[in-house]
């Protein structure tokens, strides 16, 4: 998986204006209500109601609201006076008091004054600043709530936006008549229930940390409240820009904590002025730390605003002292005025230019920049998934697109007889290579380029794919891809996905293009956030 969401490639969600997903479900005390059985519907990508055309508030207005549903961002989708509002932190089944914040035509957004009647779902979230960091959306809400609101967001997704037939969903999705319906089997897609963690917390690899310096609304989350404009790390406020300074995160490595905070306290006492977004100055801009699960080896990386790095040896002193499990540290240099956190210059200042680690006994090289998933844990779940989905019986060629380090690759390569590897990131084929060669994987090769333009050789060249598997981005799938991928005709196509809504409108282009969809099933990478991964096995029509 690459170019992902918590990443420098993909970014997540963090509040603003609803984009889709407004229907998905969550049960409640009465039951599931969905936004089509709610009497909503979908507008330029905004959930709005049927019967009202202007708005009956207008900002500052308290109200009672019942909510009937979550967005796909975890904001409450409520309905009052046949007018719907989002307002965060409300959960399906609830009412709420809410004072209306902005209106538009056909919606609006109000803030959440008081309950009064919770849902049987609702629990105490356990972090002290949830209500303040962006990081998390569903804390407030069980586990196992979680699970199942994930899965329902799968199958609305399937159902709304790519009119395909989930089984036990009857006929909805089904708007464009029974030409969709003919490409699914006779009782429609099984969406298996999300797989979940027995322990979802503390289950990152990875932190990524803006820096910045301390305002009074920053000092939140801190052992000690830092003074104003002293040197801050931690999470963006839900909605902006603005850094909540933070010394744990429940859903971090506690190493990756302490990281965080080690590298902040030597910020702080060598006298490093933060970067500052507004004006462009500063030097710190992130802090990033990885963690091998397995190994217990850590990297830590500053992104600066600049080459120089004043007082270097210290830093590389004082970081080792204190974390002596690190095995890396590494400078990258970002100059330019983004929000994009890498820059393109990367370079070692002490150790290895990489960490190691295992997934399920294969073994991995990590460097600064490499897309690795950062739950490893689920991640060996949702890859065995992806391998048992391709059925294979140690013959098959299979093509893995968007291959990134070749971690999925080199899952399948145990039980294929060929995998071919295609990434558009030279570095990241450079480092599948080394994976391979790491753990003697002799039937995996691996090619840089856009799969769309490299798999077409391929087939010039004579190679026929049994199984593509597919990992895009959360944009989904190049047009010319799925083009490619019908051209080519493989038996079957194992599509895993960070994003539902994508998911949905490229299995729509498949199906048509002659596959059908047998299976998706949900994998929960992030605990207590609105993202959900899934995986999903499509058969060539015909095919047994």
């Amino acid at each position: 998986m690459n170019r992902r969401g918590n990443s420098n490639r993909g970014g997540k969600s963090g509040g603003g204006q609803p984009k889709g997903g407004y229907g998905s479900r969550v049960k409640t005390s009465g039951g599931r209500t969905s936004a089509a059985s709610a009497g909503l519907k979908e507008s330029g990508g905004i959930v709005v109601e049927r019967e009202r055309a202007d708005a009956p508030f207008r900002k500052n207005d308290e109200v009672t609201v019942d909510i009937i549903g979550l967005t796909h961002d975890g904001e409450g989708v409520g309905r009052a006076d046949g007018f719907t509002l989002f307002i965060q932190g409300a959960l399906p089944g609830e009412r709420v008091r809410a004072r209306v914040m902005k209106v538009k035509k056909q919606y609006g957004y109000a803030r959440l004054m008081e309950l009064l009647s919770e849902s049987p779902d609702r629990i105490e979230p356990p972090c002290d600043i949830f209500d303040k960091c962006g990081g998390c959306q569903l804390q407030h809400l069980s586990y196992e709530a979680q699970l199942e609101w994930k899965r329902q967001h799968v199958v609305d997704s399937l159902t709304r936006i790519g009119k395909l037939q989930v089984a036990g969903e009857g006929d909805r999705g089904m708007s464009n008549g029974g030409a969709a319906g003919a490409a699914s089997t006779e009782s429609g897609i099984v969406v298996h229930p999300t797989i979940g963690m027995d322990q979802p917390w503390r289950y990152r690899n990875k932190a990524q940390v803006p820096i910045g310096a301390s305002t009074p609304s920053a000092n939140a989350g801190g052992a000690a409240a830092p003074i104003n404009g002293e040197l801050i790390a931690g999470f963006y406020a839900r909605g902006s820009h603005r850094i909540i300074d933070m010394d744990d995160c429940l859903i971090q490595h506690h190493r990756n904590d302490e990281v965080v905070r080690v590298v902040k306290t030597i910020g702080r006492e060598l006298g490093i002025a933060p970067y500052d977004e507004e004006s462009g100055k500063g030097l710190l801009r992130h802090v990033m730390a990885r963690t091998g699960f397995v190994s217990g080896e850590i990297m830590v990386v500053l992104v600066t605003n600049g080459r120089k790095l004043p007082r270097s040896e210290e830093w590389i002193a004082r970081i080792r002292e204190a974390l002596p499990a690190v095995k890396s540290i590494v400078q990258n240099v970002n100059t330019r005025d983004t929000n994009v956190v890498f820059g393109d210059e990367t370079r070692v200042l002490w150790g290895s230019e990489v960490i190691y680690d295992e997934l399920d006994g294969i073994r991995f090289a990590i460097s600064a920049r490499s897309f690795y998933q950062v739950n490893p844990l689920q991640t060996v779940e949702l890859y065995r998934k992806a391998v048992q989905y391709a059925g294979l019986t140690g013959k098959e060629s299979v093509i893995d697109a968007y291959c990134g380090i070749g971690t999925i690759s080199l899952f399948l390569a145990r039980q294929a007889g060929r995998v071919y590897g295609v990434e558009i990131v030279p570095e990241a084929i450079e480092d599948a290579k080394r994976n391979a060669a790491l753990n003697g994987i002799e039937n995996a090769s691996f090619e840089a380029g856009p799969a769309e333009v490299v798999i077409p050789r391929w087939r010039e060249e004579g190679i026929v794919a049994d199984v593509i598997v597919v990992d895009p981005p959360r944009k989904g799938c190049d047009n010319a891809l799925l083009e490619t991928i019908l051209a080519m005709k493989p038996e079957r196509v194992v599509y895993v996905s960070c994003n539902p809504s994508t998911l949905a409108r490229d299995l729509r282009v498949l199906e048509d293009g002659g596959y059908k969809t047998v299976e998706v099933t949900p994998v929960d990478m992030f605990p207590h956030t609105v993202h959900v991964e899934s995986v999903a096995l499509l058969v060539r029509n015909g095919t047994a």
